[in-house]
């Protein structure tokens, strides 16, 4: 037999006889065919190639990025805010933090894409539960120059005109609270808060009809079920005829809240006011006092009327009107006939919150 050419000895062929050999002694040992243990070839080892989004990439670079922290920071505000309605955290500290953190995480979102409506309207509800005003409405004056009012949303310009309610600018938080105004709905609570806001607006620019007409079209004839938004909404109905001396108008209202939710309407009332942020902020003592006196609980509602009054609120007469006729009610026996007109009705567990030095 001939001697083979050492030029056939070359890299190709000790490559493929490197191939084939060992998978043949493979293929004996384990019983299977040499060709079942083949080498891949090149193309299998490629990766497979990423399928992207040429000009999303180029309009939105960091659009995973943003989708994400909106979806924490939007879960973490409804999980504070469920704590705070079911009073979880009735200081208010742990939801505090919450919102500072969640802050920081929208201002760096607002950094990547400043001009994203989402962005914006959670950057500026974080901004307004922490007290930083200036850039709450600076985030929300940015929305409506991006789509207008009439597309920025009843939560956006509502929430602009509660802070210039809370400022005392009574002509731009009407403006802004009309464009919100819409029906009541039960399960969002912003459209109850955002009719108590504007009613509020009304009342403090002298347009007290108007004040009750707010509230009182937005409320059905009989609601199958009160819910929170139509406690709040029919209480703050209450306190408006209140507040205008129409004293069997308001009791009507208290009784359509005690028919409505029984033994435990006071116990719920309560906490669909105490979820309410109140603008002026003093409007929480005279809520706070109205339902005091109409659940028999007349020395702490004579507390609240008198810090309210002391406080120069809008209405402070009324409250001394209040004082007066819980202070001619007998000390037992039958309430006098003209000592109040409220209804009476089982008082209601009330404790007293703790003030720090």
């Amino acid at each position: 037999m001939a001697r083979m050419h050492p030029g056939l000895h070359n890299r190709v062929v000790k490559r493929v006889l490197l191939g084939i050999v060992p998978g043949m002694l493979l293929g004996i040992l384990l019983g299977r065919p040499a060709s079942a243990d083949r080498m891949p070839d090149v193309e299998d080892l490629e990766p497979p190639p990423v399928v992207t989004d040429f000009w999303r990439d180029v309009t939105e670079p960091h659009k995973a990025e943003i989708d994400d922290i909106l979806a924490k920071a939007g879960a973490a505000i409804g999980r504070g805010e469920t704590n705070f309605i079911t009073d979880y955290d009735p200081t208010g500290q742990g939801r505090q933090k919450l919102y500072r953190e969640v802050f920081g995480m929208l201002r760096y979102a607002r950094r990547l894409a400043p001009d994203r409506l989402e962005v914006l309207k959670l950057y500026a509800q974080a901004a307004d539960a922490i007290g930083k005003t200036r850039e709450a409405m600076d985030a929300l004056h940015a929305v409506i120059d991006l789509v207008g009012p009439e597309k920025a949303g009843a939560d956006t310009t509502g929430r602009l005109g509660a802070i210039y309610l809370r400022l005392g600018q009574l002509d731009d938080a009407a403006r802004y609270l009309r464009m919100a105004q819409g029906p009541i709905v039960p399960g969002q609570p912003e459209t109850a808060r955002i009719l108590v806001n504007l009613s509020t607006a009304l009342a403090l620019r002298g347009q007290t009809t108007d004040a009750i007409d707010v509230l009182a079209d937005a409320m059905p004839t009989a609601p199958a079920y009160y819910s929170n938004e139509y406690q709040l909404a029919t209480f703050a109905l209450a306190v408006a005829y209140d507040r205008d001396d129409q004293r069997s108008a308001a009791v009507e209202q208290l009784e359509r809240l005690r028919a409505g939710l029984q033994e435990q309407w006071g116990v719920m009332v309560a906490a669909a006011i105490a979820a309410f942020r109140f603008s002026p902020a003093e409007d929480q003592q005279y809520y706070r006092a109205l339902l005091l006196e109409a659940t028999d609980n007349y020395a702490d509602a004579r507390t609240e009327w008198a810090l309210y009054a002391a406080g120069h609120g809008a209405y402070a007469r009324r409250a001394l009107e209040h004082i007066t006729a819980i202070d001619k009610r007998p000390s037992s026996g039958a309430p006098a006939a003209s000592a109040t007109m409220l209804p009476a009705v089982p008082p209601f567990p009330y404790q007293r919150r703790h003030r720090h030095p």
